[in-house]
């Protein structure tokens, strides 16, 4: 896990970044992780039972379907998905749907970079995407 200092201009960080998911800090609480969507892709429905997560959108456009809900987002929206809520994020848009996460405490392995979806998702299949353990 990270010590010290660190500082982003989290909006340049996260439209640079062109990979699905990539960790960008993880403490013993809280976890920084950017975000693109590609468009027509989406996160996936999931569950993450014992961990918040507040979802900050910086470019694209698409849907927030959490907890059989549905609402628009785009540029400056920002979702809340506790603990335990059914969700996903659709990317309905012509451009990459870019965004940065808060989970706390941490979702993913520290300093995870997972270029696609698919990479995404046969990291957590095998367990290579655990979180660090306090």
């Amino acid at each position: 896990m990270a010590r010290g200092m660190k500082d982003y201009t989290i909006v340049t960080v996260a439209e640079g970044s062109p990979d699905f998911r990539r960790v960008l800090w993880t403490g013993k609480h809280l976890q920084l992780v950017i975000m693109t969507i590609p468009p027509g892709g989406e996160i996936g429905d999931e569950v993450h039972e014992d961990t918040d997560q507040i979802l900050t959108f910086v470019s694209g456009a698409g849907e927030a379907r959490v907890a059989g809900e549905k609402r628009d987002i785009t540029r400056g929206s920002q979702v809340v998905v506790p603990a335990g809520t059914r969700h996903n994020i659709v990317n309905t848009g012509p451009n990459p749907l870019m965004l940065y996460t808060i989970y706390g405490p941490p979702e993913h392995a520290d300093q995870a970079v997972h270029r696609t979806k698919e990479e995404a998702d046969a990291a957590e299949a095998a367990g290579a995407d655990n979180p660090p353990t306090p």
